[in-house]
């Protein structure tokens, strides 16, 4: 018994349908792996990873609006929140790299003048 031409599988739409799956598992992935809030980290020959367990992160995205762990704060409330941290709390400060650096430095001088050193600057890992 002879098979027709017509008679074979088609593997064709079965390879489609797989590859915008890898696809859509590609992207959700690296939404998961960036976190909530889209920060463009800029470059450090000596970066190093930190582990803490009291951690807190501050984070200044491109449009220059300030997150503390994922909630967007202002301008009024950033001095008092981190007036009321303890001091043995790590802060880790991310700010993208188009960002304004008069934010970062805000932040930085609030920190300093409570005496506050205990915080970590997060860059990429070139």
């Amino acid at each position: 018994m002879r098979l027709n031409k017509k008679d074979g599988l088609n593997v064709v739409p079965f390879i489609d349908i797989m590859l915008v799956l890898l696809a859509i598992v590609l992207s959700i992935s690296t939404f998961i792996a960036q976190g909530k809030i889209a920060v463009d980290l800029p470059n450090a020959n000596s970066a190093k990873q930190e582990n803490d367990d009291k951690k807190m992160s501050v984070v200044i995205n491109k449009d220059d609006k300030i997150f503390i762990d994922d909630k967007e704060i202002n301008d009024n409330d950033l001095k008092e929140i981190l007036n009321n941290i303890d001091n043995k709390t790590l802060i880790e400060l991310k700010s993208d790299k188009n960002a304004k650096f008069d934010n970062f430095v805000k932040v930085i001088d609030i920190l300093k003048e409570k005496g506050h050193e205990n915080f970590a600057i997060s860059t990429l890992l070139q």
